[in-house]
Parts: structure tokens; sequence; C-alpha cells
């Protein structure tokens, strides 16, 4: 069993998760309306990772015996000078995610919770490629200049969002009686 803490502290996280897609759905709605066709792609499979990693929690919190308490979402932006910008702000929530991972890693670790450490040590490595992820595309962005852009959207427009594999069949793939 995990702790109250411990579970209250997991349904923030799993409305900080929602919000992340929330917000990339966001930026993929105005890449589309501003005809950057690839991104908007991007940020959508983004948004539907996210989403798996809600349903990672919500998962986990079910599987603990726990009760899942989803939160009301805030507001996305939906207006952004650049693509520049919104990579920008990617790369600045993916941090803010990865201190909320280590915080709740942390909080695992102080109450000797080897189940949630455990668990979360999976999310610990995924924002380590969420970060590079970002920093790698800023970069090119960067490199790229206005010039550029028509190929780097191209680019980003090949990204195509895979189940994970513990979460694509029966149900794993969403939580009981959804």
């Amino acid at each position: 069993m995990v702790s109250k803490k411990m579970a209250a502290t997991i349904n923030k996280q799993i409305t900080e998760e929602l919000y992340s897609a929330y917000l990339y759905f966001s930026f993929s709605a105005f890449a589309t309306h501003t005809g950057l066709n690839g991104a908007a792609t991007w940020f959508w499979v983004q948004g539907q990772e996210e989403m798996t990693h809600a349903w990672r929690f919500i998962n986990y919190l079910n599987d603990v015996g726990e009760q899942v308490i989803l939160d009301t979402l805030a507001k996305p932006p939906h207006e952004f000078k650049s693509l520049t910008q919104m990579f920008e702000e990617t790369l600045k929530h993916e941090k803010h995610i990865t201190a909320l991972i280590h915080a709740l890693a942390d909080l695992a670790v102080q109450e000797k919770d080897h189940a949630s450490r455990e668990m979360l040590q999976w999310f610990v490595k995924e924002q380590v490629e969420e970060e590079k992820n970002a920093t790698e595309i800023l970069g090119q962005l960067k490199l790229a200049g206005a010039a550029g852009l028509f190929l780097v959207d191209k680019d980003l427009g090949t990204r195509v969002f895979t189940m994970p594999i513990d979460l694509a069949g029966g149900a794993a793939a969403a939580p009981a009686g959804a």
C-alpha cells in the first residue's frame, strides 16, 4: 500500500500529465491553424504520449487500491509567436514535469515506498528523453532559421504515436470501468 500522501501526490501528477496533453493539443491546434502541419502532428503525438503517462499513474493507483481523483485542468495558452517559442515552452514545461517526477521519487525514497519508487523510475528515464527531444528540436530550429523552417516542419510530421505495449491491450489500455 502507498501512503495517503503518496496517493494524493500521484493524483496531483495525473492532473499535471493531463494538462501536459492539453497543452500539446493546444500547440498542435495552433500549428495547424498557422499551416505548420508537421509540427501539428508532432505536438498531437506528444499529447497522446502524455495521456499514456496519465494512464500509467491511474493504473498504478488502481493497482495499489487507491482512489483516482481527477481535478480541473487549467486553460492552456493558445497564441504563440513562432514554432521556436512553442518548443521553448515545451522545454520549460518538461523541466517543470521533471522536477515534479523527481519530487515524487524523493517522496517514495523518504517513505521507503519501494513499489512507487520502482514505478517512478520509468518516468525518471522518460523525462530525460522528453527534455532531450525538445532541446534537439530547438537546436534544429535555431540552426535552420526561417529558411529551414519548412524542412524542420516536414521532419516533425514524420512522428508517429505508438501505444506502449504495457498499456496496449485488455484492461491495461484503460482504467477499469472506463
